[in-house]
């Protein structure tokens, strides 16, 4: 591509060496047949919702590690990323998705594509509702997603933290009742954590019996590069502010593991003109290098070793609308 580009640089890093990059983890993270189990549940539950639901938040909670973007701003999840929660009762997949909105770029559409797609896939749905905001169009369009699905489905109130008198919820829920029949209804808050193991059980009440889908170690099936992008992608959504609308995405370009306490990581953070490139470079660098910071510390975390990260700002005009772009992006056509 002919691109404008710009790099930040952790400091106080070693002298890069040449070599083929590799993956920290595989790609493949399916689990080996494992004995039969009594009475033991496993399946897959599509998180579902309007954006800015709390989707990402309630499955980094639930897996207990950051592998979703977590952001106040809409749409920050652009595909369906896989969480596992194993305990000895059953294991859920949870499959996050986009938000639900009326798509309008080739990268809503094909977001919007995911959507459709993880209800196809799954045993279970899960409406998330957040429980502390009016009700609205996009709600009446997420519900009748998830009837037209025609899978048992949960309903999740969530935010209830927002919420001082409780009682309040019951309109909402006698209204949703209303609409549709539930096999349980849970409100909870994904960012306290209140309830959780509420939600738990009643996701591994009604999956089906079967063998864990996944090792009991395994929390995601997603690649690291994937990951270290969202965690990147998140900073830049969180220390731009309302300066920066949805115009950014990030790839990992590069991985390798140098050595057992050193990772190099190499991503592109595009943007669609100069004036956004800018922004999120910020006066002298200091933007885009706390941008760097931010998600270096919360990859180290993850890895449980060094890592040096540097940012590339690349400019691509109409990405949003470009197949080749996404395609090279991995937002693909489903």
């Amino acid at each position: 591509m002919n691109m404008g580009e710009e790099t930040e640089r952790e400091p106080g890093t070693p002298e890069e060496t040449t070599g083929d990059s590799a993956e920290s983890e595989s790609d493949s993270v399916l689990a080996e047949a494992a004995p039969a189990r009594e009475g033991y549940r496993s399946g897959y539950v599509a998180l579902v919702g309007r954006p800015n639901a709390g989707k990402s938040t309630l499955l980094n909670r639930m897996v207990g590690e950051k592998i979703a973007a977590v952001s106040n701003k809409p749409q920050t999840t652009r595909h369906q990323i896989r969480g596992v929660i194993t305990r000895p009762e059953g294991q859920i997949v949870l499959v996050d998705t986009p938000g639900v909105h009326q798509p309008g770029y080739l990268l809503n559409r094909r977001m919007m594509a995911a959507v459709h797609d993880a209800l196809e896939g799954v045993d279970l749905v899960c409406l998330i509702r957040d429980a502390s905001a009016p009700t609205g169009n996009g709600d009446r369009f997420v519900l009748d997603l998830v009837k037209r699905a025609g899978k048992p489905a949960i309903l999740l109130l969530n935010k209830t933290d927002r919420i001082e008198d409780k009682s309040k919820l019951l309109p909402l829920i006698e209204w949703y009742s209303r609409e549709h029949e539930w096999r349980g209804v849970v409100p909870l808050s994904a960012r306290t954590g209140d309830q959780l193991e509420d939600l738990v059980r009643e996701f591994v009440a009604h999956l089906p019996e079967g063998e864990p889908v996944f090792a009991e170690d395994e929390l995601t099936d997603q690649p690291m590069r994937t990951l270290v992008a969202e965690m990147v992608r998140e900073k830049i959504l969180r220390v731009t502010g309302e300066e920066i609308p949805y115009v950014t995405a990030v790839v990992t370009e590069r991985y390798e593991e140098v050595s057992q306490e050193l990772a190099r990581i190499y991503c592109a953070i595009y943007v669609e003109r100069d004036s956004q490139k800018s922004i999120i470079i910020g006066k002298g660098g200091a933007r885009l290098k706390k941008v760097g910071t931010e998600a270096r510390r919360d990859v180290e975390r993850l890895l449980g070793h060094k890592v040096y990260l540097e940012l590339f700002v690349k400019v691509e005009e109409g990405w949003r609308d470009s197949p080749r772009a996404l395609h090279e992006m991995g937002i693909e056509e489903q």
